[in-house]
């Protein structure tokens, strides 16, 4: 109680100071609580159970593979300048 006193007789602007110190002190504990915590939840997440239980496609199986094809130089130049034909705007 007579810490209480004492704090009420301080002036305003050191009642603020020792006011948002606590405030930061309070939110810096909470913060290491909350990643700590955070940290040994996702550790001890259940990994294995959770692939199983979502039932996620396997998309290698359900999507054939698509295999691209083999471009010769010939080949190429001819896409080349088709590109090029096709950029030139008629005016």
């Amino acid at each position: 109680m007579n810490f209480l006193k004492k704090l009420q007789k301080q002036p305003e602007y050191i009642r603020k100071t020792i006011l948002w110190v606590v405030v930061v002190l309070i939110g810096l504990g909470l913060s290491i609580w909350w990643i700590h915590s955070s940290y040994w939840r996702i550790k001890k997440f259940p990994k294995e159970e959770f692939y199983e239980k979502a039932s996620l496609p396997n998309f290698e199986e359900e999507f054939p593979k698509i295999e691209m094809p083999e471009i010769n130089g010939e080949e190429l130049e001819r896409l080349k300048e088709e590109v090029e034909k096709g950029e030139e705007k008629p005016e």
